[in-house]
């Protein structure tokens, strides 16, 4: 056996509060996980409010800045189904971002997109290295 620690919490004691631990990682996978049917801003929007409690407007306040940040804002009211690989990416970066982690894990971020997409979010992911992110990318 082994232990895995995370943010000085020992994952494998039973009496760690995982859903606690798990809101202070973001996670981003290779195939983006947006849901279809909401806007952009509300796929960002929806974990602070639903699991944070922040109230709607700060929460949109702080989702617009985000999309600003990834170089989205104009496609905060879009469908996922009408953005590029690239930019559901950024996307999800933002929507990880928006629980202000103290981690980020990324799952083969780059995989699943278009040669000429890639850089763009590579971009993002040295902006936020370069900013002092903790980051796990595979």
């Amino acid at each position: 056996g082994g232990h895995v620690v995370v943010n000085g919490f020992d994952l494998t004691d039973p009496k760690v509060d995982l859903n606690a631990v798990r809101q202070n990682i973001g996670m981003v996978f290779q195939h983006f996980n947006l849901f279809p049917h909401m806007t952009v801003i509300d796929n960002i929007m929806l974990a602070p409010v639903e699991l944070k409690k922040s109230d709607k407007a700060g929460a949109r306040t702080q989702a617009l800045a985000l999309l600003k940040r990834v170089g989205l804002a104009e496609k905060a009211d879009a469908r996922p189904a009408s953005l590029s690989g690239g930019q559901k990416q950024r996307v999800a970066i933002a929507r990880a971002l928006a629980m202000n982690p103290g981690i980020m894990l990324f799952d083969e971020a780059t995989s699943a997109l278009d040669p000429e997409m890639v850089g763009e979010v590579l971009q993002v992911i040295k902006d936020l290295a370069a900013e002092g992110m903790t980051m796990v990318v595979v």
